[in-house]
């Protein structure tokens, strides 16, 4: 079997935008994220839930008029 055929599996630093860090191993010997388990919104718990009935609304509304506006032209 060849001799370096696969890389070094040392201690890797995983350290994220929050300043979260984290002693792992693998290949690497560093590496940077921007977002983790520690400040996700999701794993956090200060997720908020989106208005979609309004966004909905703004939708309708913005493409009712370009499509009234389409068919007055057309016709």
């Amino acid at each position: 079997m060849k001799k370096e055929g696969h890389p070094e599996y040392t201690e890797c630093e995983i350290s994220c935008a929050c300043g979260h860090k984290l002693v792992t191993h693998g290949v690497m010997e560093s590496m940077h994220l921007d977002i983790c388990s520690a400040c996700h919104p999701f794993f956090t718990g200060k997720h908020k839930l989106v208005d979609t009935a309004g966004r909905i609304e703004k939708f309708n509304r913005k493409y009712k008029t370009a499509s009234s506006n389409s068919q007055t032209q057309a016709g």
